[in-house]
């Protein structure tokens, strides 16, 4: 499957993604260059990891003017954490070392609707293998806020509120309009995507934040959540929403190639995993950018372009972009071999794991304090 036929919904994304066509299809913006000094000295805002948006410009303008701004994300407690969630888990600590108030929506109801998880298993699921890994990677309790779509809030003001207004939103959304944003659809998911539009709206409400700024960062397959929550927002007149902003970020390759999936070990990279499990996956399944033969490859060269290796590198664990554009040089030149360039990668992946496994630890007394 090549670039031109891929598929992608927000529960499958299949083949290689085109993301040049999507921004066109999507009607999303690319972000601008040149961002203000915070936003670029993020590593996944400088790289262009995070590279698209909508709106973008009022959550610049609440940084700058140290005005008041909601961070909302959700998680699909389905699998194993592995390093392609970190990519929105750091955004999510990101976003609140700038001051906003942070809102984390398991979901519960979701997985159990288009993936037919029970709520205790997504219970089970979303604290061993989500919260506690947020926590470690240094997300703070001050505000704050991480709540299950099945259990929104013991405040009954609160918790009617926000499923008043799913309730309210389904007027104003179509059968037709379901199919045209998500495809193929069943009650469940159009609950779910209700739910979802809830979710991302509901902060704004009276009994939440109130009328606030919200940024919604997002892997590009989640789109459609976001284009049905503005569409509503705007429709519906019972409340004054400020339209929602939101960004997208590019894909984590898996192993090999594609997206991770978190039903396929052999595919990611787990926060869990242990140093001779990292040795053992990127030595045999991360996928190669160099050549057939090892004098091919010193004669033409490697394409750090397409090596998963160099792209872990890149997304996550090398932060000098100095260093990062010497190990690109020396690959693409032939002076670096594939087997160098997967010791790199596996030095600095194990050399993560290792201090972060200890901080996952120590967080998990501290879960109960998040909900």
């Amino acid at each position: 499957m090549n670039k031109e036929e891929f598929s992608l919904n927000p529960w499958e994304v299949v083949g290689e993604v085109n993301y040049e066509r999507l921004v066109k299809e999507f009607g999303i913006k690319l972000l601008a260059s040149k961002l203000p000094k915070q936003f670029q000295d993020n590593l996944l805002f400088r790289r262009g990891i995070i590279f698209a948006h909508r709106d973008f410009e009022r959550i610049l303008e609440c940084v700058e003017k140290k005005k008041k701004f909601v961070m909302l994300t959700g998680l699909m407690p389905t699998g194993r954490f592995h390093i392609g969630h970190a990519i929105i888990a750091k955004q999510m600590i990101f976003y609140q070392s700038l001051g906003a108030k942070v809102y984390i929506a398991v979901a519960d109801i979701e997985a159990y609707n288009a993936r037919s998880q029970s709520l205790e298993e997504s219970k089970k699921i979303a604290f061993e293998e989500y919260i506690s890994n947020y926590l470690a990677l240094g997300l703070k309790k001050e505000n704050c806020e991480i709540y299950f779509q099945s259990n929104r809030s013991k405040n009954s003001e609160k918790s009617n509120a926000y499923y008043r207004l799913q309730n309210l939103l389904a007027r104003h959304a179509t059968f037709n309009e379901f199919k045209a944003v998500y495809g193929e659809i069943s009650p469940g998911k159009m609950i779910s995507s209700l739910l979802q539009a809830s979710d991302i709206l509901h902060s704004q409400l009276k009994e939440f934040e109130g009328k606030i700024p919200v940024v919604v960062p997002v892997g590009i397959d989640q789109d459609p959540h976001l284009r049905l929550a503005r569409d509503l927002s705007q429709r519906i007149k019972d409340f004054d929403f400020i339209q929602v902003s939101s960004t997208y970020n590019k894909f984590i390759p898996g192993l090999k190639g594609g997206k991770m999936s978190s039903s396929d070990p052999t595919s990611f990279i787990s926060l869990a995993d242990s140093s001779k499990e990292v040795e053992t996956k990127i030595k045999k399944y991360a996928f190669s950018g160099g050549r057939d033969t090892l004098e091919e490859h010193r004669k033409l060269g490697g394409n750090p372009d397409i090596d998963v290796s160099f792209q872990y590198l890149r997304f996550l664990f090398e932060e000098d972009d100095k260093v990062l554009q010497k190990i690109y040089n020396d690959y693409k030149s032939g002076k670096m071999l594939t087997s160098e360039l997967k010791g790199i990668a596996i030095e600095k992946i194990n050399f993560f794991l290792k201090e972060h496994q200890k901080k996952k630890e120590q967080a998990r007394s501290k879960i109960k304090d998040f909900i």
